[in-house]
């Protein structure tokens, strides 16, 4: 049977239509394909405290240091050198804040209207971080930091990034320690001009200890004689160190106490329980006020164990089995631990949350 004309007519028409279609398609895909430029990442860039620019392709989480703390800044590439960190991309360039993964925000330096915290919106992925490494007796209490923070940065050990000179287990255990000369039999390292104001509990103690026995004081605030290898090479000379913190909180275990380990030296510790330094240390590498009654019984033990060679040598047993760092002791590297601390996680982890009130856990 021939087909009518109108089914004719309508075939010729749907044919040309899709002839039509196709061929633009074709020409869109070609137009596009020339017209659209390659997707390439965005350039980081890093601030160096010199105020030099870097430019870089990364693809690391930016990471913003919204102040450098206390102005002391360092070369962040440092990180890497000093720590083999090298999982975000540090700056200092807040031009970039819209593009910052994470935004470290040092407690100190906030003011009390919060006017110096960043004002422009804050993009949903980003994280804000409360960098902290104060005791509670010494840090400012500001309104309005609640639910700001999505993150921790402190030496507590419950912070979301926790800052510790650690101690490391050797692979195999080391041969016998061998100590240093030493010249001294107890010391300490302290401004004396601010002593008694800091701590009423470390003062009192010194001033009952002296009584007994002879204590080699060293001004923290002597210009050289107490900076960099001439600060280790003063505590090595000791047997014994006055580990006293300036307050006495859970888990403040300061350098004060990491000092004399690496310099061959028995701490003496005044600051939380023992069984808090413990978390840290061994408990055979260090010597707690509150094992005696008081510090007359103290001082007798020290005299027993300055005679007593084979006794002393125990306190440093625990080299066999662990490594400790030194920790920096240039003025502008105070804070560079933290800091690189805060660009490893960052880099390692996505963990977002609001810690709601900041007081209620870190000064109660």
């Amino acid at each position: 049977m021939a087909s009518s004309p109108n089914f004719s007519i309508l075939r010729a028409i749907l044919t040309v239509t899709l002839m039509l279609a196709g061929a633009i398609v074709l020409f869109l895909m070609h137009y596009t394909s020339l017209s659209s430029p390659k997707w390439h990442p965005l350039p980081a860039y890093s601030r160096r405290p010199n105020g030099t620019a870097e430019t870089q392709q990364t693809v690391k989480p930016i990471v913003l240091l919204w102040f450098w703390p206390e102005n002391k800044s360092f070369d962040f590439q440092d990180c890497k050198k000093l720590f083999d960190i090298d999982s975000c991309h540090l700056t200092d360039d807040r031009s970039l804040y819209s593009r910052a993964e994470a935004v470290v925000i040092f407690h100190r330096a906030i003011h009390d209207d919060l006017s110096n915290l960043p004002t422009s919106p804050r993009p949903r992925f980003q994280r804000w971080i409360w960098f902290n490494m104060d005791s509670p007796t010494n840090t400012h209490r500001i309104a309005g930091l609640q639910g700001l923070f999505n993150l921790t940065l402190s030496y507590r050990q419950d912070a979301d990034i926790h800052v510790r000179w650690k101690l490391t287990v050797k692979k195999k255990p080391a041969e016998h320690f061998v100590l240093p000369r030493k010249q001294r039999l107890l010391c300490w390292i302290v401004d004396k001009s601010d002593l008694s104001a800091t701590s009423v509990e470390r003062y009192s103690y010194y001033i009952e200890l002296v009584k007994y026995i002879k204590v080699h004081v060293f001004s923290s605030s002597s210009a050289e004689s107490l900076k960099g290898e001439n600060y280790f090479r003063t505590i090595s000379s000791c047997k014994f160190f006055l580990s006293f913190e300036n307050s006495i909180h859970r888990d403040y275990i300061t350098e004060t106490f990491n000092g004399p380990l690496t310099a061959g030296t028995v701490p003496i510790v005044l600051g939380p329980p023992r069984n808090n330094y413990e978390d840290f240390a061994p408990g055979t590498s260090f010597i707690h006020v509150n094992d005696f009654p008081d510090a007359m019984t103290l001082a007798d033990f020290l005299l027993r164990l300055d005679e007593d060679d084979e006794a002393y040598i125990r306190y440093f047993s625990w080299r066999q089995f662990y490594t400790v760092r030194r920790h920096l002791t240039e003025e502008n590297h105070e804070f560079a631990h933290a800091i690189c601390q805060a660009c490893h996680h960052v880099g390692m982890n996505k963990e977002y949350r609001v810690v709601p009130d900041l007081y209620k856990w870190f000064l109660l």
